[in-house]
């Protein structure tokens, strides 16, 4: 990824909250000379050593369970917040007109070592986490114990886990740090008004740095 360095994103805290937050990722893999991606949420775990794990089933039906092999170089892409940008929205456009659209996003590249999962043990503590997790906000939250034994361990049946060893750590945040301080907060008030709230209140961030 190409990443200037106005745009690099280091803080670990920053990237980890990035990937709980958006937990949605794109595996890439290889196969053949081939690349294949799989769109999977996944559990970010750092209380391990390193730089983390990331955790997530897949279908036994997926081709990929049958390709992966373990310790294979694998790549997950996480995305955050992201808009197009207007020329108009900055005040030195009335200046000069030297300025052009653009794209802001928040992403996180993620690469590791792959391993297989193919024991239920591993997956009731996985899919009971994410649970959790993602059920948190609803009224009644629901838990796997609400579903027939029976019927759980069926769908168990159907699926396998991968554990991700994280190797490396690399985030872009382009939310126009290369513009001046009256262009961001022309493009703060430019999104907030397009109803882009997320991405807004990334621009707005870098006000306050």
């Amino acid at each position: 990824m190409y990443v200037p360095a106005q745009f690099e994103e280091k803080n670990l805290t920053a990237l980890y909250d990035l990937i709980s937050n958006n937990a949605l990722g794109c595996l890439i893999t290889q196969q053949d000379g081939l690349l294949d991606a799989n769109h999977i949420p996944f559990e970010l775990c750092t209380e391990t050593q390193g730089l983390g794990v990331l955790k997530a089933h897949i279908a036994r039906e997926n081709p990929l369970f049958q390709q992966l092999q373990d310790q294979d170089e694998v790549l997950v892409v996480f995305r955050a917040d992201q808009g197009y940008i207007s020329p108009n929205w900055y005040p030195e456009k009335l200046q000069h007109h030297r300025t052009v659209p653009t794209w802001n996003y928040r992403v996180v590249h993620v690469r590791g070592k792959i391993r297989v999962h193919d024991d239920e043990k591993f997956l009731r503590g996985l899919l009971a986490r994410l649970t959790r997790q993602h059920e948190a906000t609803q009224p009644e939250p629901w838990k796997m114990s609400d579903a027939p034994a029976d019927y759980i361990a069926e769908e168990l049946r159907h699926i396998v886990g991968i554990e991700i060893q994280i190797t490396d750590l690399q985030g872009k945040f382009k939310i126009s740090q290369n513009r001046s301080v009256e262009d961001r907060q022309g493009v703060v008030k430019g999104l907030a008004e397009q109803g882009n709230l997320a991405l807004s209140q990334s621009v707005q961030s870098t006000l306050s740095e």
